[in-house]
């Protein structure tokens, strides 16, 4: 059985209006020293998978076709 952590984060040049709210918020309530917030997705999945390049080519094509938007947003993952 594998563990698998995905991030899923917007591309560094896609502005991030959520991430611009949680910054205002910081300055708002004292937080002066953060100079960016961007705002992501976790996901966890479990799978009876024991890892390896299959796996690994799997997880890419979850990433691809259902979790992240590859024209804005882009991934990393780990297994576990």
């Amino acid at each position: 059985m594998a563990k698998v952590k995905i991030f899923v984060t917007l591309k560094d040049d896609v502005l991030d209006p959520q991430g611009k709210t949680v910054k205002f918020a910081l300055d708002k309530m004292g937080y002066r020293d953060i100079d960016t917030v961007r705002i992501g997705k976790y996901i966890e999945i479990e799978t009876r998978g024991s890892g390896g390049k299959e796996l690994k080519k799997e997880i890419d094509e979850i990433c691809d076709k259902l979790l992240a938007n590859p024209n804005i947003e882009k991934y990393t993952f780990s297994i576990e």
